[in-house]
């Protein structure tokens, strides 16, 4: 009877234990699972939206409150908003604002393609053979400390006034950037998934392209980042420097051409335009590439 009881004992605290385990098991899961409902756009524009929104408008009055209380009164150093405006809308009437942004967009699109052609390979080359990382590896370091604008003169003497010699400022800005990223996120990569790699039969190229660089993902992301950045500097650099009619008139040209013309509202409007490119990139590219390695390695939650 006694033993009876202590076996009705145990059988009820395993069934017990087992379904605390569940329990926790299930929370795991739940922990784990990502939302696939759609987001609400009113949730979406106060999380998303309505921040970057206020923060402009507290700089619009900001800088209009330096105007109208006289903190500036020098138009030729600080323009108002209203005349930065007016810019703007004369370069829409005249049909050249557009023109202005794709100009340097696509020259900073594509230069930015054949920097990642090119820094792809080397990166990866740089990271898997030690002669050449040995070799390469401090001369992509210090290119990429290197000012971008360094290379306009050498490119031009080189290269000419034309689009090669553009292209050729931002490979040299881009190509160390990505380069490198690749190589840390290599470094980075556990030596347990090469090991697998290999036992499957994954080595060379396969074991590249199904291993390697999908685990380097994260570092290689970030390199494509600042590679793009540097791209874009470079190109806005050689704009500004080398002007020639048969090159057009992007955004470097445009700031340059507001100086030669002491034209701060032309200045300001070469800038508001150079940053809304560089963030509008960053926002329909990168951003959602960013978010869709995190959701793949199960680290992004909604909030």
């Amino acid at each position: 009877m006694a033993s009876t009881e202590t076996t009705s004992a145990q059988d009820a605290e395993a069934t017990g234990r087992d379904a605390g385990l569940g329990g926790v098991e299930a929370g795991l899961d739940a922990l784990e699972v990502t939302q696939s409902g759609r987001t609400p756009f009113r949730r979406t524009f106060v999380d998303k939206i309505l921040p970057p929104i206020t923060a402009a408008v507290v700089l619009l009055l900001l800088w209009q409150a330096l105007i109208t209380f006289h903190v500036v009164d020098d138009p030729t150093k600080l323009p108002s908003p209203s005349d930065v405006g007016r810019e703007f809308k004369d370069a829409w009437l005249q049909g050249t604002l557009l023109g202005f942004i794709w100009t340097s967009v696509s020259r900073g699109l594509l230069g930015f393609l054949f920097a990642l052609a090119i820094g792809t390979p080397l990166g990866l080359l740089v990271a898997r053979v030690k002669f050449v990382r040995a070799a390469i590896g401090p001369v992509l370091s210090g290119l990429q400390s290197l000012p971008s604008v360094a290379w306009v003169p050498p490119a031009v003497i080189w290269l000419g006034l034309d689009n090669s010699m553009m292209y050729a400022v931002i490979l040299l800005g881009a190509v160390p950037s990505i380069a490198n990223g690749l190589v840390s996120g290599i470094d980075q990569v556990p030596p347990l998934f090469l090991r697998a790699g290999r036992t499957m039969g994954a080595t060379g190229v396969r074991g590249a392209w199904h291993i390697v660089l999908p685990a380097a993902l994260p570092g290689y992301l970030a390199g494509l980042k600042q590679g793009w950045a540097f791209s874009w500097r470079s190109l806005m650099a050689a704009e500004i420097i080398a002007s020639s009619p048969d090159l057009g008139i992007g955004l470097g040209a445009l700031l340059e051409n507001g100086r030669n013309a002491s034209s701060m509202s032309m200045v300001f409007q070469a800038i508001v335009l150079i940053l809304f490119v560089g963030i509008a990139i960053d926002l329909l590219i990168f951003s959602p590439l960013e978010r869709w390695v995190l959701r793949s390695r199960g680290l992004f939650v909604k909030s």
